[in-house]
């Protein structure tokens, strides 16, 4: 949010804004904010908790707006944003005003690297198709040149360790893998589910099972970019 540093007056265009909260963070600087998102749900729940602010369904790859903004800010989406980055970037580029600022941060390569690599173990354990992983976490130089071939200018790009707590995930991972990768248990037999969670549990946990709680291993991908 600080190096996104919305001033009072600009257009903001929150991508991916989920429930909105960090929508209300850029409206109470004196933005004006727009905030898109994929999930309908997610978007009925944003409406009804900033009755004041604007919000629309729309995808990453294919949305489009009416009038240009001066920034476009992101948190924890784009890598939710897997079938074509690149089109993300061009689409981004084109809600933007000349100058226009990109701010976002994103899973970078490594993110979650534990829990995944637990998860195709237990897959492969149980005899099941290796898990397509429904993220796109990229290297920092792979994002880099996506962004300069895209049409901006890369000024900010952080690429980090943040090792996070699964506050909201009392069975660590096994919770964590029906939080956000539950399409992959979908089409599997509902009696293998509980079985099968219990071992991503047991395989992850000496890695990111602490005195404290379940971590996850997250790896955090924070840039800012200008619009050549």
């Amino acid at each position: 949010m600080d190096l996104l540093d919305p001033r009072p007056g600009e257009r903001v265009l929150d991508l991916g804004c989920g429930t909105g909260v960090l929508t209300g963070e850029i409206a109470a600087r004196g933005a004006h904010v727009l905030g898109i998102d994929g999930s309908s749900a997610m978007i009925e729940k944003a409406i009804a908790q900033h009755p004041g602010l604007d919000f629309i369904i729309g995808d990453g790859h294919d949305f489009s707006v009416a009038q240009s903004f001066d920034a476009v800010f992101s948190n924890a989406a784009l890598h939710w944003m897997s079938r074509d980055p690149e089109m993300v970037i061009a689409n981004v580029r084109e809600a933007l005003l000349p100058g226009g600022r990109f701010v976002a941060e994103m899973g970078g390569s490594g993110n979650c690297a534990e829990l995944t690599a637990a998860m195709s173990t237990a897959w492969r354990e149980y005899g099941l198709r290796e898990p397509e992983m429904p993220w796109y976490f990229p290297t920092p130089a792979e994002y880099a040149h996506r962004l300069e071939q895209g049409g901006f200018v890369v000024r900010i790009l952080e690429y980090f360790d943040r090792p996070t707590p699964l506050d909201e995930c009392p069975r660590g991972a096994a919770d964590w893998v029906r939080m956000f990768a539950g399409s992959l248990l979908a089409g599997l037999p509902p009696e293998i589910v509980d079985p099968l969670l219990h071992r991503v549990n047991e395989l992850a946990a000496p890695a990111l099972r602490r005195e404290t709680g379940w971590m996850a291993d997250y790896v955090r991908l924070r840039f800012a970019a200008v619009r050549r």
